[in-house]
């Protein structure tokens, strides 16, 4: 079970990347183009927010079925910084990405001003893969 958790987590990462990266940079163009906020974006947006969730998903059975994750908590682990990456920072970093581009999405929903939402978009989308990005195990990734 661990095993195909673990891949289909590495390999969902393509496309979790590319819905935010696509989500954002449509974001950019209609805020940057001054256009209105269609419901294509809005599904645009919704398609990035779904992978992202999925991905937090399988991720948070993995932290809690993986020997790298809550049950390799300790000190030494905090001393390796392999281990701190897979055990605290990679799960804690990509849960705040999260929440921000969940944020995101919220207020988009919400704003009436289509350069607002937007703005919410791109930036929040922005911001969580950037995130995401810099706290991803390169030398441990399958694919």
């Amino acid at each position: 079970m661990y095993p195909v958790l673990l891949n289909l987590h590495s390999y969902l990462s393509y496309l979790v990347l590319a819905a935010l990266f696509f989500a954002a940079l449509s974001a950019f163009f209609g805020f940057s183009g001054n256009r209105p906020f269609t419901e294509r974006d809005r599904k645009v947006a919704l398609i990035g927010l779904i992978a992202a969730h999925t991905q937090l998903l399988i991720g948070l059975i993995l932290y809690f079925v993986s020997p790298r994750g809550i049950a390799n908590l300790s000190a030494a682990t905090m001393k390796d910084s392999a281990s701190r990456l897979a055990a605290l920072e990679h799960p804690l970093t990509n849960l705040i990405a999260i929440i921000l581009i969940t944020v995101g999405y919220s207020r988009a929903k919400r704003l009436k001003n289509d350069r607002a939402r937007f703005r919410s978009v791109f930036l929040l989308y922005g911001l969580g893969l950037i995130l995401i990005l810099s706290r991803i195990p390169w030398r441990n990734w399958v694919g």
